[in-house]
């Protein structure tokens, strides 16, 4: 049944129309037909398929993540959709490292400096322009 306009669509799904065609622009969704008059026409698959796409990047997968776990469901494959999540998983595990790096360095500089006086003995400028900075 495809009687959802675009903005219905969007809405109930939880984004902006904009959205819907962006997805549509990328190839990750289709209306499921047109009226006469050129207007897009969607049903339940289609909206399920955007809330699909919707929680896939709220986890952090690409638009060319999303295709392939797309590709991958349409396929049936499970153990290569877990394959792909934990791919993505260790990806957010190096990324939540390296900013915990980040935020230890700051941390540490932060500390270093007193909030007051010339700019030449700041301890935080001092560190982003020393040579042996990372």
């Amino acid at each position: 049944m495809s009687n959802l306009g675009i903005g219905q669509l969007a809405k109930r799904a939880g984004v902006a129309i904009d959205t819907v065609r962006y997805y549509e622009r990328n190839d990750l969704l289709s209306p499921a037909g047109r009226l006469a008059s050129g207007y897009r026409r969607y049903g339940e698959a289609e909206l399920k398929r955007l809330r699909f796409i919707r929680r896939a990047k709220a986890l952090g997968f690409t638009l060319a993540d999303i295709r392939g776990l797309l590709t991958l469901s349409d396929e049936r494959s499970v153990a290569r959709i877990k394959q792909a999540a934990e791919v993505k998983l260790a990806d957010v595990d190096r990324r939540i490292e390296e900013l915990e790096r980040i935020r230890e360095g700051l941390r540490t500089l932060v500390k270093a400096c007193p909030g007051h006086g010339r700019a030449e003995s700041c301890p935080i400028l001092n560190a982003l322009n020393a040579e042996d900075a990372p």
